[in-house]
Order: structure tokens, then C-alpha cells, then sequence
């Protein structure tokens, strides 16, 4: 992760960011939870992605707690129309209000709140709340992530025979990994995904093409701050706050697994090149 310019986050302000940020997404989480297995209103919106009561609820909370304290900075939720303003922003929000709600709305556990505050390009401080498991991690830049207060680092160690791997099954299926991996059950909420790197509950995870900027940033901080990496497959970095929002296919690891990953891709890749 390349480093963010911090000019415009000055120190005096950081643990005012910190503070808002993990007590918004906590309040956010608390009133999410309130709302779970009950009978709330879902539909389905374009992309045939759902989206509920609870979601927009959720969204309100968190829009009107952190625009309220920093109204200079940008904003970017998966549940408010897009405005491009964000674009011409130093330092912007970027919210999931629940991600997984598939999984929110079949009653399973597997999702989350996920909010980061992004400098130019990167994310500098993240929470990630999942309410349903009480857990909740925490990134600040350079000072580490924790889980429920716990100190968090990635699994260590190269290779694929019997490291523990979720993703899209479809993606997993075709995947060719030397090696046998051990395939674990797909988590609904991406953002959970990649921090159970962070927590050594996996050792790899995989992203299908079309995750946006709102699925990830939180995590992606998570990771990169438990000396873990998220990339694309080609070993390309995560940037935010662009114009497009979506991203291909990624894989999160630990940073030695990780860097394996990307050497064994890029070498079937120039394989596949000399065979053309």
C-alpha cells in the first residue's frame, strides 16, 4: 500500500477521527442488530443486489454522525447516490452500512458494518463491526489493527497445501492452485472476509470481479495494518475514491503467502503468453 499524504489529517485531529469513526460504526451496528431477524423491508435494486430498511436506516446513522463532525470531507456509501464533489476531496468516508445483507436478511451472521477514512488514495483508519458475532476490528495507519481490542497479525508462512481459502465458489472452482487447499465455507460479507486474514481464521481470500470501493477499504486497512496485503491478482494495488468504484478480481494473504500468490499467477500468465 502505497503511503498516503497525511498533510490535510493533522495530528490534532486524528484521534478526534479515530474516536468518531469507531463509535459511529458501533452506534451503526448496535441499531443494525436491532432491526435483525425481524421483519424488515427488502427489495432489490439495480444489479440485482438487495438492499433493505435496515441498509438505508443504517446509512442515515452513520452520513449524519460523521458529516456532522467533519463536513469538509468527502463521502462515499454504498447507499447514497454517488457525488462526484468526493473526487476533488483530500480526505473522504467510505461506508458499507451493512455488507453482506444477503446473509442479514436470511438471518445468518455473517455480516457487517464497515467504515474507512480515506487520504487521496488510501485508508488511514477503519472499523469493521459485525454485531451478529461481536467482533470488532480497528485500523489506524501505522499503529496496527486489533480485533475486540487484541493486538492482530496474518498468518505467516509460504505455500497452498493446506492453507485455509474462501471466495466466490465459481472463482475457488476454477482456480488451480498447487498444492490442496483447504476450501472453507464462503462468507456473505466481504469485508469479513479479508479481516479473517487479519485473524489467521484464513489464510487466503479471494474477491470476484465487481467488489467496490465500499466493500473493501475498511479491510483492506485491517489487513495491510496485521502485516497482511490485498491486490489484485497481477499484484497491482487497491486505490480509492476514483471515478470508478469497481475493482477485478483480488486476493488478500498474509505478506510471504501473499507474495508467493502473485509470482505463481504472473508466471501462468507469461506461460500462457510463450504458449500463445
Amino acid at each position: 500500500m502505497p503511503g498516503a499524504d497525511l498533510h490535510d489529517w493533522p495530528s490534532e485531529t486524528a484521534a478526534r477521527d479515530v474516536a468518531l469513526l469507531t463509535e459511529t460504526v458501533r452506534e451503526a451496528g448496535a441499531l443494525a442488530l436491532s432491526m435483525f431477524r425481524t421483519d424488515v423491508r427488502s427489495w432489490t435494486k439495480a444489479g440485482s443486489s438487495p438492499v433493505s430498511d435496515a441498509d438505508l436506516a443504517t446509512n442515515d446513522l452513520i452520513r449524519s454522525k460523521l458529516q456532522a463532525a467533519t463536513p469538509e470531507y468527502g463521502w462515499l456509501s454504498e447507499e447514497t447516490a454517488d457525488d462526484s464533489s468526493r473526487l476533488g476531496k483530500p480526505l473522504v468516508w467510505i461506508v458499507d452500512p451493512i455488507d453482506g445483507t444477503r446473509s442479514y436478511l436470511a438471518g445468518r451472521d455473517d455480516w457487517c458494518v464497515a467504515a474507512a477514512l480515506v487520504a487521496d488514495d488510501t485508508p488511514i483508519v477503519a472499523a469493521v463491526f459485525a454485531p451478529a458475532r461481536d467482533e470488532f476490528y480497528v485500523a489506524v495507519r501505522g499503529q496496527g489493527s486489533t480485533l475486540n481490542g487484541a493486538p492482530l497479525r496474518a498468518s505467516t508462512g509460504t505455500g497452498f497445501a493446506g492453507a485455509k481459502l474462501a471466495g466466490p465458489k465459481p472463482l475457488v472452482e476454477r482456480l488451480v492452485l498447487p498444492g490442496e487447499a483447504n476450501v472453507q465455507p464462503r462468507i456473505g460479507s466481504l469485508a469479513l472476509r479479508i479481516c479473517q486474514i487479519a485473524d489467521q481464521r484464513l489464510d487466503i481470500a479471494f474477491a470476484g470481479g465487481q467488489s467496490h470501493d465500499w466493500d473493501l477499504a475498511a479491510a483492506h486497512l485491517i489487513v495491510h495494518e496485521a502485516d497482511g496485503r490485498l491486490s489484485t491478482v497481477e499484484g497491482e494495488t487497491i486505490v480509492y475514491n476514483r471515478p470508478e468504484l469497481t475493482h477485478g478480481v483480488l486476493v488478500a494473504a498474509g505478506c510471504d503467502r501473499h507474495a508467493e500468490i502473485i509470482a505463481y499467477f504472473r508466471e501462468r500468465r507469461q506461460a500462457r503468453e510463450r504458449g500463445a
